[in-house]
């Protein structure tokens, strides 16, 4: 399992429709020169997580329009323009009675699941009187003001935030890789210093050659160049390499067969790349850094390749890159380790945020030790005054009895005894 799924394949959302909706352009392959090809089944791929955090309902949503006979039609003919200016989300208008009430069902299964997470956050933080309703505006993908019905407003506002979110995910992973990096930086250091001097010094010695150890590794192919994808054809997919044929290898790596590569498609042939500078077994090697090492890869061949940059590779484009000079002839492909992720001055800074972090937890922390101590004090003070009431009332009984006047019962009644 992935450090965190990577893989996008709603593309621009509803285009994934064409995933089940749509077959494949039939591909011929010299059946003389490729054996043992086995067609995928035509069952449906689950799609991996978006990492939005709305990714349940974006699934739900396209689960149940798909269900729909005229919306799909119309799918099938949309361009990419058409699904991301929302000139589609008109068609929802005409979709069966049944489709548009699981939708309204839908959307208030999902403003109620944001007033919850709403109140969760406004508990923790102790706060009251906030407008739930002023505070669902934060949300982008649904209309707030309607909370009950899902209307062609809904899936615009759907289909552009996912738009928006998934073409900023990519960095924002980035910057977290970076956080990762400096924090794993902070914490070595930090350790160092709880070392003598003799111990840091072995431990100083130890990093290094782990870090020559990892840098020794074969040289990596650059990634989507006829070197690198040759080596897919011949040890993944064990064919001669002196047949090696751009329009089966795309065929062959189409896994789902739509007739598009996919995010996901693409990553799977970096695996043997991956596979020089990395190994799980070993101390030395990060697999989290090999998860950033394949995003990279990946968005450099998009980059490349991707001319309409729709996030998937048609069979056309992906043959005009094998006719590019870069692709016989590329330059040499830096890995991680041959970069700097930050400067001394960044990691300072990022250490000065920390300690603020860090400062204002054990504030809270304090703040909730003596929460703790006076609720304890007041615990206390009223089992005091339980026992001396209790130890009043005894008193009291005591002195009745003497005095031959009958106890008195739990509401402070009399009590009679008969006379035999």
């Amino acid at each position: 399992m992935r450090w965190r799924t990577l893989l996008l394949q709603y593309c621009f959302l509803l285009i994934t429709f064409l995933l089940t909706a749509l077959e494949a352009v039939p591909i011929d392959i010299d059946k003389t020169k490729v054996q043992n090809i086995h067609p995928v089944e035509s069952a449906k791929i689950e799609s991996p997580d978006t990492g939005l955090y709305y990714d349940e309902y974006l699934k739900q949503v396209i689960d149940v329009l798909e269900t729909d006979k005229h919306f799909r039609e119309k799918l099938q003919k949309a361009d990419i323009e058409e699904i991301k200016s929302g000139r589609l989300s008109k068609e929802l208008d005409l979709v069966s009675h049944h489709v548009r009430t699981k939708l309204d069902e839908l959307k208030r299964q999902e403003v109620g699941r944001l007033r919850m997470l709403i109140k969760a956050k406004l508990d923790s933080i102790q706060d009251i009187g906030m407008d739930h309703q002023a505070l669902l505006k934060q949300f982008d993908h649904l209309n707030h003001l309607n909370p009950d019905k899902f209307e062609s407003t809904d899936l615009d506002m759907l289909i552009k935030a996912a738009t928006s979110d998934l073409e900023h995910y990519d960095k924002t992973r980035h910057e977290e890789f970076k956080k990762y990096e400096m924090m794993k930086e902070h914490e070595r250091r930090e350790y160092l210093k709880t070392l003598s001097e003799e111990k840091r010094k072995e431990e100083e010695s130890k990093f290094q050659e782990m870090k020559k150890k990892h840098e020794n590794h074969p040289k990596v192919n650059h990634p989507g160049s006829k070197d690198q994808l040759k080596e897919v054809w011949e040890e993944t997919d064990g064919l001669d390499p002196n047949d090696f044929d751009p329009k089966t290898f795309f065929k062959l790596h189409d896994v789902n067969s739509d007739g598009f590569l996919d995010e996901q498609e693409l990553e799977a042939l970096f695996t043997k790349e991956l596979e020089k500078v990395y190994d799980p077994k070993n101390e030395e090697d990060d697999m989290v850094e090999m998860e950033e090492e394949r995003l990279r890869m990946r968005e450099h061949v998009m980059n490349e390749v991707d001319t309409n940059k729709d996030r998937l590779v048609t069979l056309e484009e992906f043959l005009k890159a094998t006719e590019k000079k870069e692709f016989l002839e590329p330059d040499s492909w830096e890995t991680l380790d041959q970069q700097q992720f930050f400067t001394e001055e960044e990691l300072k800074e990022y250490e000065n945020i920390i300690a603020l972090q860090e400062n204002e937890l054990k504030k809270k922390a304090d703040e909730l030790q003596k929460q703790k101590e006076e609720l304890q004090r007041q615990h206390d003070q009223l089992e005091a005054q339980k026992l001396e009431y209790h130890q009043v009332i005894q008193q009291m009984e005591q002195k009745k009895l003497q005095q031959g006047i009958p106890p008195s019962g739990p509401a402070g009644e009399l009590k009679f005894e008969p006379h035999i």
